[in-house]
């Protein structure tokens, strides 16, 4: 399959706010569980992530919506998190998470932010190995993190 040509990443619009949840709640299932704060953010994107100067950009392939990530601010200093990737299942394995993360690494950049920051699971050993690829690096993780999920903080310094 030759995702490369017929890939396109696009940002948020209401008519797809759907897949940024189907999406997202199925790894979820898959893996963990779907934690409260997940339900929260993932049924209300505009209110979460846009209204708040957020983005949450689309793989579209083939006029289909096979993958998505989000760029969340936390807290009030300009600090962003890379947040809710996911990939449909029958679509993994052809690049598409790197792309949507490159494509927000890249918008971060334009962006002028300083740094991203991102927490997951040592469980998801390939997602750790992707993520230390493009830069990320271990961060202490806080007493509070935001996912009861999350053993690992990463970050990348721009």
């Amino acid at each position: 399959m030759n995702t490369t040509k017929a890939l396109e990443i696009i940002s948020f619009d209401k008519q797809y706010a759907k897949y940024f949840y189907e999406l997202n709640v199925e790894w979820l299932k898959i893996f963990f569980y779907v934690e409260p704060y997940d339900e929260e953010v993932l049924s209300k994107p505009e209110q979460y992530i846009i209204d708040k100067g957020g983005h949450i950009f689309f793989a579209k392939l083939n006029d289909q919506i096979v993958g998505t990530v989000a760029l969340m601010p936390i807290g009030n200093n300009g600090l962003f998190e890379l947040t809710k990737m996911a990939v449909s299942p029958k679509h993994r394995g052809h690049k598409i998470g790197q792309q949507l993360m490159q494509h927000c690494i890249d918008y971060a950049k334009g962006m002028g932010l300083p740094k991203l920051v991102l927490y997951s699971n040592t469980k998801l050993e390939n997602a750790i190995y992707i993520y230390r690829k493009y830069g990320f690096i271990e961060k202490p993780l806080e007493i509070d993190t935001p996912y009861k999920r999350s053993d690992i903080k990463m970050e990348l310094v721009f």
